[in-house]
């Protein structure tokens, strides 16, 4: 993953990615947990939810998210790693995320859940939500088509699996998968420009092969397309397709 993230705007515009996990927090299981990870934390919008169920560490790659997180839970362990590739001090007893597998590159999703059984207590839960199977399909192809008007090649940074996919890849890393399921969430976004500002802060990386010439028309066209699907009473939305999944680390491996 190297996605660059405006932190302002992230808190400010689309804090419906953090307002949406109450009921995957609700899928916890209290009994025995005593430390929780929040794994891709971002700005910290979950740290103080999560830590009812006891001591809380957050991860994140980016430092300035990081940053932001402190200021908001100066009381929690913050610790700056890549998903993938990480080593606590202690085994936890829960690892949390919300919106941050999806954006794992799919060669490195056996290591990241590899990484993550690692550092679980056994019988340790992992509860999860990333974009799955569908995941803004709309947007998707109508800028893939557009991109290719213009001469450049779509490249989608995404990962969305279907169920059995991602659960066959946590069997492999040594979970027992105890719940999934994979479900729309038309989800509405901020404001008259509600789409474009989604699109410049979660699709920069397609964009990055996008002269500046051509950005901001190739935006506005998509935009355009768009307005037909995801525009509804005066609000723009995003077409979402989530995945919920939680499973347990096997205390047999």
């Amino acid at each position: 993953m190297n996605q660059k993230w405006n932190v302002g705007n992230y808190d400010k515009d689309f804090k419906f990615v953090s307002e949406y996990t109450k009921d995957l927090i609700g899928m916890i299981d209290k009994e025995g947990v005593n430390l929780v990870l929040d794994l891709g934390c971002g700005t910290g919008e979950h740290l103080k939810q999560l830590s009812e169920f006891g001591n809380v560490i957050g991860l994140d790659m980016d430092e300035e998210m990081l940053t932001k997180a402190l200021k908001k839970n100066p009381e929690v362990d913050l610790v700056l790693a890549d998903a993938t590739n990480f080593e606590l001090d202690e085994k936890v007893d829960v690892v949390f995320s919300s919106a941050v597998f999806h954006w794992i590159d799919k060669k490195d999703q056996l290591k990241m859940l590899k990484a993550i059984n690692q550092n679980l207590n056994s019988g340790g839960q992992l509860v999860f939500e990333m974009g799955g199977y569908g995941n803004n399909d709309l947007i998707h192809a109508t800028f893939k088509e557009l991109f290719e008007e213009f001469g450049y090649e779509y490249i989608k940074p995404f990962y969305f699996p279907t169920i059995g996919e991602y659960a066959n890849l946590l069997e492999e890393a040594g979970f027992k998968v105890t719940y999934a399921v994979l479900f729309d969430r038309f989800t509405p976004l901020k404001g008259p420009d509600g789409l474009k500002n989604w699109i410049k802060m979660f699709l920069n990386n397609p964009f990055e092969i996008v002269s500046e010439e051509d950005r901001e028309d190739l935006i506005d066209k998509g935009v355009k397309k768009l307005k037909v699907h995801l525009f509804r009473n005066g609000q723009w939305f995003s077409d979402y397709v989530r995945l919920r999944m939680k499973a347990v680390k096997d205390q047999a491996i």
